[in-house]
């Protein structure tokens, strides 16, 4: 995609959220539902995704790891961002490779030990990028991406999460 193909696609999204801020802020969902063992299926716009323990918790590796998915999402975040920044600014991306990779210490996750942090405790992104940037565009191209990427920024600077729960009063299986 050129970059005037790109502002052309979201001219008219800009102008509307411009006159209409309302009309920007949307509601993203996730359903999950628990299978068999210890397993949660996820419903993604690709199919279902079957997610269970990590090797390190006791799982034998064959499901996905929702750490591993939360990494995933970041890579995917700023691959996009990226490619569409680097069209935005005109710097031609001949290839790019996104890595993520995160520490946890699953001592807190398995509650042998409360002074020990349950989650990552650091999150490291990489890009490998082979294109026509100097070092001044290289350096605009990764700001703005990190200024742009939605999970990246979510993880950077956090955001408020509640919990509730309904009971399934009924036992038809529809909470509520």
């Amino acid at each position: 995609m050129k970059s005037d193909e790109l502002r052309a696609l979201q001219a008219p999204l800009k102008r509307a959220y411009r006159e209409r801020p309302e009309a920007a802020r949307i509601t993203l969902r996730a359903t999950a539902r628990l299978g068999e063992g210890l397993r949660c299926k996820v419903e993604t716009g690709k199919g279902p995704v079957e997610a269970g323990l990590h090797p390190a918790t006791g799982g034998d590796g064959s499901l996905a790891c929702s750490g591993d998915m939360l990494l995933e999402a970041l890579v995917a975040c700023a691959g996009v961002t990226l490619a569409a920044v680097a069209t935005a600014i005109g710097i031609e991306l001949r290839d790019a490779r996104i890595h993520a990779e995160g520490d946890l210490d699953f001592r807190g996750t398995l509650g042998i030990d409360r002074e020990v942090p349950v989650g990552f405790t650091e999150i490291r992104l990489c890009f490998d990028l082979d294109c026509d940037a100097d070092a001044e565009g290289l350096a605009a191209l990764l700001k703005l991406t990190e200024r742009y990427c939605v999970v990246y920024q979510t993880l950077r600077r956090g955001c408020t999460l509640r919990t509730e729960h309904r009971l399934d009063a009924s036992g038809d299986g529809n909470p509520g």
